[in-house]
């Protein structure tokens, strides 16, 4: 395989990026157990060279289709020109590819140094490990890692209230592992027999678990406590939003679909205790501002509770005239007085915030309209009767963590106040909606989700959605959804997995550093 021609590294990295598309992008999540056996088998038969301009080039194609979207955040709504946002699609994506050519570089180091039995288990460590470092270096990106890909089957992914998501990314990435090195090693059965034999019950008893806990959680459901909550999607566009002309228009427009929703008279109508109004929602600091007393009046008129996003500020103790700003959710109480403030913890990069601005004063002017949010803490979930919620603002759904500690905290319902206008009408609120099901198995928590545009809807504590909503269409809905006490495997221990995984993946490789290359794997 020495000589492999750039054909075949292109054949190979098209062929790979063609699978993950469509097992991750389509749908077709069978293809997950095969997507990366062309990729593994010749990255770890070729050079370096080749091996490493392979990993380049599947990269950068997985990367550009899944984050395609980032194009239309910066241009069409950031406002930057396509010389700008093109180029920092790619520079993100060179970005993420920097994981898969590390994973190259050290999974190379495995195969060649370790007997199979050794490296089918390094694999999957070695790529857990990378995406563990992915979710939080430079702020984290974890969009869309491998595990999401079985989103749509809920039955599947019910062991993730053990291990998380990185759980199945292990057993997927093991899979394509086995099938990779049983190829390399093809002309001795005996070997793909030891290899398969401890795989395959890996698998085997992460689905029984699966189903069990399918079974059990379901039974837990019946007998769970419930709160009548409802979602408001309000399909402002993300170019009028903060238009003043246009705020008392957008608060009308959410009370009015609150109060058409309240004044059902369906036979099923059920009357929400909690209301949950966006992101943002309240285009406005609510401080003193006279566009409260209509949502006062609407709270007074119909008992409800209020949960809605809004900007907040406070001032800086001891020095006059600065403030923090807050990327906030508001709890009104039935009297119309908040209760509660939450913030988000998690903010966008160039978006609420400039990483690194004391040390790249050059890059000011590009981004002049980045707000300098500060962020928030998670503790003391607010409540609404006997329920605790804990609440993921924007993009937080997609870190497991995020969610985790709200949890830890005492929260017993999760709400995630979103406002995807910015993605447009692409496949990313596709991808979040498919992270956030994950949240509900890891937690075992249900889940609101209330974005301007949509997706809104209900996901049980089986990562079910209950009822979901059209994307940029008004909409309004009102769910019983199950209130759960339990603390998972996950929340208490289970998080340490990835870390763990980086831990092994760094002891791996600095032993197989200190070993001689024995050609272990390799069919010449």
């Amino acid at each position: 395989m020495k000589g492999s021609s750039t054909g075949a590294t292109l054949l190979v990295s098209g062929a790979t990026v063609l699978l993950l598309w469509l097992a991750l992008g389509l749908g077709a999540w069978p293809l997950l157990a095969v997507s990366c056996v062309p990729f593994f088998v010749y990255v770890f038969r070729a050079s370096r060279k080749q091996a490493l301009f392979c990993a380049l080039l599947t990269g950068i194609g997985h990367f550009l289709i899944l984050l395609y979207w980032i194009v239309f955040v910066l241009g069409q709504y950031g406002g930057l020109p396509l010389f700008f946002s093109v180029p920092a699609l790619l520079l993100l994506c060179l970005y993420m590819t920097a994981y898969l050519v590390a994973f190259v570089l050290l999974t190379r180091l495995f195969v060649h140094r370790f007997p199979a039995a050794v490296s089918i288990w390094l694999l999957p460590v070695a790529w857990v490990a990378l995406d563990f470092l992915r979710s939080f270096f430079f702020s984290g990106f974890p969009w869309m890692d491998l595990g999401y890909g079985v989103a749509g089957l809920p039955i599947l992914f019910q062991s993730a209230d053990l291990w998380g998501h990185y759980g199945l990314t292990f057993l997927i990435v093991q899979l394509n592992g086995l099938f990779a090195l049983a190829l390399l090693n093809r002309t001795d059965m005996r070997m793909a027999v030891r290899l398969a034999a401890p795989v395959c019950v890996l698998c085997v008893a992460t689905l029984l678990y699966s189903g069990w806990r399918w079974q059990q959680v379901k039974k837990n459901l019946i007998q769970a406590e419930t709160l009548n909550v409802a979602v408001i999607q309000g399909n402002v566009a993300q170019g009028q939003k903060w238009d003043p002309a246009v705020k008392v228009r957008t608060v009308q427009g959410y009370i009015g679909q609150s109060l058409q929703l309240m004044r059902g008279t369906r036979s099923d109508f059920l009357r929400p205790d909690l209301i949950v109004w966006p992101e943002t929602a309240l285009p406005f600091f609510p401080r003193n501002h006279p566009l409260l007393t209509p949502i006062r009046r609407f709270i007074i008129d119909e008992q409800v509770m209020l949960l809605a996003g809004s900007p907040w500020y406070e001032e800086v103790e001891g020095e006059e005239e600065k403030y923090q700003l807050f990327n906030s959710s508001l709890l009104f109480d039935i009297s119309g007085e908040i209760i509660a403030r939450t913030s988000k913890s998690h903010l966008v990069p160039f978006g609420e915030y400039v990483p690194f601005k004391r040390f790249l004063p050059f890059i000011a002017p590009l981004v002049e309209a980045v707000g300098d949010f500060t962020p928030g803490e998670i503790r003391n979930p607010p409540a609404c009767k006997t329920t605790r919620i804990g609440v993921l603002i924007c993009f937080e759904s997609i870190f497991g963590d995020i969610s985790r500690k709200w949890v830890d905290a005492g929260a017993s319902l999760l709400v995630n106040m979103t406002n995807d206008a910015w993605y447009g009408n692409s496949s990313a609120p596709y991808q979040t909606l498919a992270m956030t099901r994950l949240r509900a198995v890891e937690t075992r928590r249900s889940i609101v989700r209330s974005a301007n545009t949509g997706f809104s809807g209900f996901i049980d504590p089986m990562g079910r959605v209950q009822q979901v909503s059209p994307l940029f269409v008004p909409w309004q809905a009102t769910e019983k959804v199950a209130v759960m006490d339990e603390r998972t495997f996950f929340v208490r221990g289970g998080y340490l997995f990835a870390p763990a995984c980086l831990v092994l993946a760094c002891m791996g490789g600095l032993i197989a550093l200190g070993r001689k290359i024995k050609n272990y794997n390799l069919l010449e």
